[in-house]
């Protein structure tokens, strides 16, 4: 890259590229359900208005509450768009979807139903998001920030732009990531090391929600059959409970990892000077 191209205007100038159509601001809080419109509902579900009003159409999506012309979505809605995304990614189709939810719901609460459906497509970090503008992040990263950089940061998902600015929706993580390069540690590294750090922590995510599916689910009905009857509310009452007992599990043990790793690395660098001063003493 040429050095024209890593002065600041310069680079705030690529940046652009990243941005989207204004956003409009977060949605409030309607109770105990956050609300969308239906633009809002499909970015957040990696869909399309087009597509929610199909999936509208065809009955697999719950219709929204009339607010005069507007229609507002819930985290329900989200929920429901969610798992149909992820079963069409699979190769379904919406008839075979339609098929599964009539099915689910023949004798069963449908809000028992789509409080499951909440409760496993919303199970994430509680990270309240901040937003900055282009020029917050030049600030805190420098010349660390290309567009090559970029791009990273947002397929990872950690920067999402939003107009003329960022959403940062896990806060913790980016002041890390700040830290680190502050301290010499180029942010290229940084993020090329956390993707293959998510693939290993995808694995034990994977491991942990497997054995709890096994001996709640499986045991009782199988792999090819959903929960019923009362077990649906417990079961999703369960994993909103459960976060707490994997954040002290996987903490913990990361704790005890990095400090062996640490003193290992520590005790490795000390041998080292040891073995060359008697080499040259």
């Amino acid at each position: 890259m040429k050095t024209s191209d890593r002065n600041p205007a310069a680079i705030l100038r690529s940046l652009k590229k990243y941005s989207q159509p204004d956003a409009e601001e977060a949605p409030a809080e309607a109770g105990n359900h956050k609300e969308y419109t239906i633009d809002e509902l499909a970015r957040e579900g990696g869909s399309t208005v087009r597509n929610v009003r199909a999936y509208q159409d065809r009955g697999i999506l719950p219709s929204p509450e009339k607010r005069g012309r507007t229609g507002i979505y819930t985290d329900v809605h989200l929920a429901r768009l969610k798992i149909i995304g992820a079963l069409l990614e699979r190769g379904y189709t919406l008839n075979n979807i339609r098929d599964l939810l009539s099915a689910w719901e023949q004798g069963r609460e449908l809000n028992d139903i789509l409080g499951l459906e909440v409760a496993v497509t919303t199970w994430q970090t509680p990270s309240v998001p901040s937003y900055l503008d282009y020029q917050d992040l030049l600030n805190d990263f420098g010349e660390d920030i290309t567009p090559e950089v970029m791009t990273k940061a947002v397929k990872l998902g950690y920067i999402i732009p939003e107009g003329m600015r960022l959403r940062i929706p896990y806060p913790r993580i980016y002041n890390a990531g700040k830290e680190l390069s502050e301290a010499g540690v180029p942010l290229d590294a940084v993020l090329t090391h956390v993707t293959l750090v998510r693939e290993e922590v995808d694995k034990l995510a994977e491991r942990f929600i497997g054995m709890i599916i096994h001996h709640l689910v499986d045991e009782k009905y199988g792999d090819e059959a959903l929960p019923e009857g009362e077990d649906v509310p417990k079961l999703a009452d369960f994993i909103t409970r459960i976060r707490p007992l994997a954040d002290a599990v996987v903490s913990d043990e990361l704790g005890r990892v990095l400090e062996k790793s640490i003193n290992k690395i520590l005790v490795d660098r000390l041998a080292n000077v040891l073995a060359h001063i008697e080499k040259n003493g």
